[in-house]
């Protein structure tokens, strides 16, 4: 029996919602550097544009607009910031045991200054930076949270490169 193997797929963009658009676009491109590719703007519940019926497709009936930025990391990748003006505006209870999204990472060699730098904007240190192999590698990780309550972890260097040297092996 043959099995084919499947290409690696690569990854294009997040979707993040968040309470307030302008403050959440502030945040992100302030602290994290990330380019602003598409300014927040406003999506209306209709039928005769591509993006109004997708919308609808997505979300369903029940909205009327929503707010909507585009922002891309130094890597490519895109960060879709949504604020819907219904639906509840605290973070959800951080529960990383149940099923769906638990964090996102981002890598910064600073993590140090970083942190801070989440912190000073109105985010939060979840842990303290801990190192994946003391005095070994200077492999270090930390979780924290925007000031939206959304949990993101920190990594100094690269998922490859963390995790091939058996980050847990004993």
């Amino acid at each position: 029996m043959t099995t084919k193997k499947e290409y690696p797929k690569s990854f294009s963009h997040i979707g993040i919602t968040v309470p307030d658009i302008k403050k959440a676009v502030s945040f992100y491109t302030e602290v994290m550097g990330w380019y602003v590719i598409m300014e927040p703007s406003t999506v209306d519940k209709e039928t005769d544009t591509a993006i109004g019926q997708m919308c609808i497709d997505v979300f369903g009936d029940n909205w009327e607009t929503f707010e909507i930025a585009h922002l891309a990391t130094s890597d490519g990748i895109g960060v879709e910031l949504f604020s819907f003006l219904q639906g509840i505006k605290e973070a959800p209870e951080f529960s990383p045991f149940n099923t769906g999204l638990f964090h996102f990472c981002i890598q910064d060699p600073d993590i140090e200054g970083l942190v801070e730098k989440v912190k000073a904007h109105g985010g939060k240190q979840r842990m303290p930076i801990r190192e994946y192999y003391p005095k070994d590698k200077p492999f270090k990780m930390c979780y924290v949270e925007d000031p939206f309550g959304i949990v993101f972890e920190i990594y100094t260097h690269s998922y490859e490169l963390t995790y091939s040297s058996g980050a847990y092996a004993k």
